[in-house]
């Protein structure tokens, strides 16, 4: 059995690995997806609208078809969907295409990212300690990989279908070997102590949502504040900060390359002081990083500040998604599909939010209102703690869960 948890670890990690190099492909070439397809700048924002929505409507549509369907059936066919889109993307040529192509991507993706963390929080459950951040850095490494990709790409000025189509080539394939090992779990049984509160709420839609409120909130902040980064920091350092274009370039890897520092070590966090400490220091670390961009004098104390961006935001997501499957053990599944949805809230808040306000008020200014919304989370950090309290405050619960056949029939 412990072979086989270690192999689903192992094939799920290189999954967000690929999804990992197979999103960074697509956002960072935003650019040149435009002047291939003579998108106008009016018209830009509807795409790249529409991703995230068509991704939350995958998102939605995944919650029903895993009742019938298991997560790592739906992970195994849609990431092919995916990283096909991606390359679809590349190769098309008229404006329908490209719309058809993003259309299939955003929804492919938003069933990816809910059966990913699905099976991510399941085999957390059965190992009995904190790995969710692993799966994570797995994703970092694979979004460091592919803006890598991209900029060879665009360096070398590679059509877009030259660039993606060696990384669809190599990664389509391993992923589905990959996906032979992939592990499904059963909903834990707490036969022993009794279901917690949301647990024994976890059939009921509405109950479920008031429950997971707090989660679907904090989910929402993280990534405004993430989307902020990816979106502003390079605008913000070369118009407000007056760094020079190539260095304007810098802050968003070392945003990546802080994230997965953060998250490789994040479960040593987790397991030693327990998640509700991990998250409150990540806002406040996040927090910080924010009012330091904001008040930055120039450019390289600006890159300090979203370096301790990327230190703090890291662990948020991955321990909202850890927290929705210990508040409803029996019915986890449906809640990471729900909260995932708000993946897709902060996505298309938090750019035109900082724009916005950035237009109207000040760049310096608008940095404060991530900065205030990640405080925020400091009043819902208690949704994270493990439950019952009997088995020690807020450290994680050393509970293995059974566990399901893998999907090649372990």
């Amino acid at each position: 059995m412990t072979d086989v948890l270690r192999r689903g670890r192992a094939s799920l990690a290189f999954s967000f690995f690929t999804q990992g190099a197979t999103f960074a492909l697509l956002v960072t070439r935003i650019p040149a997806i435009q002047d291939r397809y003579g998108v106008s700048d009016a018209l830009l924002p509807v795409f790249l609208a529409a991703v995230p929505i068509l991704a939350g409507v995958g998102s939605v549509t995944t919650e029903q078809l895993v009742k019938r369907i298991r997560p790592s059936r739906l992970l195994r066919w849609s990431q092919p969907v995916v990283m096909l889109a991606l390359l679809g993307v590349g190769a098309g040529g008229q404006v329908a295409e490209l719309a058809v192509a993003l259309a299939a991507f955003g929804l492919a993706v938003g069933a990816l990212d809910a059966s990913m963390n699905m099976l991510g929080v399941s085999l957390q459950r059965s190992y009995g300690r904190s790995i969710m951040l692993s799966f994570h850095a797995a994703y970092s490494l694979g979004g460091i990989l592919g803006a890598s990709l991209a900029w060879v790409g665009a360096h070398w000025h590679l059509a877009l279908w030259v660039s993606y189509l060696p990384v669809v080539a190599v990664l389509l394939p391993a992923a589905l070997v990959a996906s032979r090992w992939y592990v499904d779990g059963k909903p834990a049984e707490d036969a022993e102590d009794g279901m917690s509160a949301g647990a024994g709420a976890g059939a009921g839609g509405g109950v479920v949502f008031k429950l997971l409120l707090p989660l679907c909130l904090v989910m929402t902040f993280a990534y405004i504040g993430d989307s902020t980064v990816s979106n502003w920091s390079a605008k913000y350092l070369k118009d407000v900060l007056g760094s020079s274009e190539q260095l304007a370039t810098v802050p968003y890897n070392v945003y990546m390359v802080t994230t997965l520092v953060g998250r490789a070590i994040g479960d040593f966090g987790v397991r030693r002081f327990g998640a509700v400490a991990v998250v409150r220091l990540g806002a406040l670390v996040a927090a910080v990083g924010f009012a330091v961009v904001a008040g930055a004098s120039g450019a390289w104390v600006g890159m300090a500040g979203f370096t301790l961006l990327g230190l703090g935001l890291c662990v948020l997501v991955p321990q909202t998604f850890a927290a929705a499957g210990r508040l409803f053990p029996g019915d986890s599944d449906a809640a990471i599909a729900r909260l995932n949805i708000f993946n897709y809230v902060g996505f298309l808040i938090g750019s035109p939010l900082v724009g916005a306000l950035g237009d109207a008020w000040s760049y310096r200014g608008a940095m404060l209102v991530p900065m205030v919304l990640v405080l925020v989370t400091l009043v819902y950090a208690r949704s994270f703690a493990t439950q019952p309290d009997r088995y020690g405050g807020g450290h994680e619960r050393p509970r293995t869960a059974d566990v399901g056949r893998g999907s090649n029939g372990l």
